[in-house]
């Protein structure tokens, strides 16, 4: 019999052994394999303007997948590995040779290889028909996905794998030599040893989060620390000081917790208290990196899902921001005009909702004395009177109004941006036409717009009697805003238009600001979300095998505490403290780290991020519940499998 066939035969009588470990490469290469054939998709590049765009997007994002199954499916390798180290080891007493021993080795990692790749790769070929209508849909785009079964990203996916698998089978095989006998027999008591406790680092762990903490919420416009550190410099440090902190808080501050409580005689002896404690105390090192890589993941997860789908989810209010009329234009031609408004009138997707002919003056003015950090000196303003804003903020159903009077102006800057754009109220500044100069004063600041910003730029509204006044100055410019129903699907009256308005009518609408922010807010969120199910997926994997590895240590123990009368009940509640115990850790550490983080983003942005985080959070936190409970049932039943 050769090498290969008792290879083949382990794999077959041993295969309940060996699922973990094959349903940790089938995940992976599903993920990869659906992820890839996105790329490669003809109904995406048949139906999106910027197919370009999406292919790089994904050859960037599957970089990092590679990296990231890799190191996955090399953790899971390590478990399954370290948990056979037992039977290496009888090998060898046997007298097998241990170039033999490594063959064995090798050939069993790759037909498992090989087994998952094509199990992974069918069930793939149908998930991402499903993943490509979803993509399609959070574009804005509706299409239907036709079955086809893509050249490219099998051969990809197979070459990947292909060398992922030899990599970790090579890694198995040098198992055998890496070990004494002695070594291998003991394996499963590594780790055990009681952790001390330093009340001292323990501190330091917190002041460490604590600094990276403090630095990323610094205003970055205004921070000396930031300034003197260098924009560079500062979020290495800040990275840094969480890591490090994070991994001393789980691996210090938390033995020093257990400790105190272990000191509490009422919670330490009540019940099997003592044993869920213990076990804790005696692992928490063993687990302290694992928890803080888990903890950096969720983190880095929950930040970049929470910002893309932040970005989705206030897509339509940056675009009614951008365009508060459904459609607007300069008029420079009447017959135009009136050929948009047949267009516009006779569509009967859309019914209009008012048309307002404005007068405005475009003038080039003075702003030094705003003192604007993103603006030169010199900007092109629009003009319009008190009545005109009024009329249009009761179109757009406002509730406000000016009462503007003299040489008093009302700023609209629909992209003000605190601390870089101008300072507008109480600032003066000169309205030049012609022989006319007339200085107004800013008395009033308005974080919007009534004309499209595209079109009009920032707007000021002056009083009646001055826009008269300067009217007579000048050649007044007529723009035509147009409000109507169903403006986030005007997509073919959208291209009629523009397809008879000269380039000069500065068009602007809300459906190609709305529709564009889809395609790239859509496809942030797709990437975003599908990264982070992944990183979600791996990181309670992680956690999975972890307790299992544990749990086959614990046998005999559990099986002790039956014989001696302990309830099966008991039993299951100290395994719930025990789990939840490594499962919240990382989790918590990780919700703190990304609010910080999210929130240091929302004041950057000066966006309002909470209702879509909170959403992020309380999806992650559902699907990390669901691997906590399938971890206590499975741990349960390893435990008590003897006690039936």
């Amino acid at each position: 019999m050769t090498l290969f066939s008792i290879a083949k035969k382990n794999i077959r009588k041993n295969f309940k052994n060996y699922f973990l470990y094959i349903a940790s490469m089938v995940f992976s290469i599903v993920i990869y394999f659906t992820f890839v054939s996105l790329k490669y998709d003809q109904t995406i590049q048949a139906t999106t303007d910027s197919s370009t765009k999406i292919s790089s997007a994904f050859n960037a994002a599957s970089v990092v997948l590679i990296i990231f199954v890799a190191i996955f499916i090399w953790y899971s390798n390590s478990f399954f590995t370290k948990k056979r180290k037992k039977e290496i080891g009888l090998y060898s007493l046997l007298g097998v040779r241990k170039k033999q021993i490594g063959q064995m080795l090798f050939y069993e990692n790759f037909i498992m290889g090989i087994l998952a790749l094509i199990i992974g790769i069918i069930l793939g070929s149908i998930l991402s028909k499903f993943f490509v209508v979803l993509l399609m849909k959070v574009m804005g785009y509706d299409a239907i996905s036709n079955f086809a079964i893509s050249f490219a990203a099998v051969m990809n996916t197979v070459i990947v794998f292909i060398l992922i698998t030899a990599i970790t089978s090579i890694h198995g095989y040098r198992l055998i030599y890496r070990f004494k006998l002695i070594e291998l027999f003991k394996a499963e008591k590594e780790g055990e040893k009681q952790s001390k406790a330093s009340f001292i680092i323990a501190i330091f762990s917190v002041l460490l989060v604590g600094i990276g903490y403090w630095l990323a919420l610094q205003n970055l416009l205004e921070s000396e620390i930031w300034r003197k550190m260098g924009f560079m410099i500062t979020p290495l440090v800040i990275l840094i000081t969480v890591i490090l902190g994070t991994y001393l808080l789980l691996s210090t501050l938390t033995v020093y917790l257990l400790k105190i409580l272990r000191k509490n005689k009422g919670h330490f002896w009540n019940g099997i208290n003592i044993i869920s404690t213990s076990q804790l105390l005696y692992r928490i090192k063993g687990n302290a990196r694992t928890l803080t890589i888990i903890a950096v993941l969720s983190a880095t997860t929950l930040t970049a899902v929470g910002a893309a789908y932040s970005f989705y989810f206030n897509n339509r209010s940056n675009a009614e921001t951008a365009n508060p009329n459904s459609m607007m234009f300069v008029a420079k031609d009447t017959n135009i005009s009136n050929k948009i408004h047949d267009l516009i009138s006779h569509d009967k997707s859309h019914s209009i909702e008012y048309h307002e002919i404005i007068p405005t003056l475009q003038l080039d003015v003075d702003i030094t004395n705003l003192h604007s950090k993103i603006s030169g000196d010199q900007v092109e303003y629009t003009i319009i009177a008190n009545k005109t804003y009024n009329k249009l903020v009761k179109d757009q159903k406002k509730n406000d109004s000016l009462s503007l009077k003299g040489k008093d102006a009302a700023a609209l800057d629909a992209s003000y941006f605190e601390g870089l754009s101008p300072k507008y109220v109480g600032s003066t500044i000169s309205l030049k036409v012609k022989d006319l100069s007339e200085n107004v004063t800013f008395k009033k600041l308005k974080k919007y717009n009534v004309l499209n910003l595209h079109t009009a730029n920032t707007t000021v509204v002056v009083s009646d009697e001055l826009f008269s006044k300067l009217a007579n100055k000048a050649n007044l410019v007529n723009m035509e805003a147009y409000g109507m129903t169903n403006a986030d699907h005007a997509n073919k009256l959208t291209k009629d238009i523009q397809s008879i308005l000269p380039e000069d009518a500065n068009f602007s609408s809300f459906y190609n600001d709305y529709a564009r922010g889809m395609e790239s807010t859509g496809l942030i969120i797709f990437i975003g979300g599908f990264l982070g199910l992944v990183f979600l997926a791996a990181t309670g994997s992680i956690i999975y095998f972890k307790q299992l590895t544990e749990a086959n240590l614990d046998v005999e123990r559990y099986d002790i505490l039956h014989k001696i009368g302990v309830k099966k009940k008991e039993v299951k509640r100290s395994i719930a403290k025990q789990v939840l115990f490594i499962f919240a850790l990382p989790l918590i550490v990780g919700i703190a780290h990304s609010v910080v983080a999210l929130t240091a983003l929302s004041r950057l942005m000066q966006t309002n991020l909470v209702i879509p985080v909170l959403i992020c959070i309380a999806v992650y936190v559902c699907i990390y519940i669901a691997y906590y409970f399938l971890t206590v049932n499975t741990y349960y039943k390893i435990v008590t499998k003897s006690n039936r």
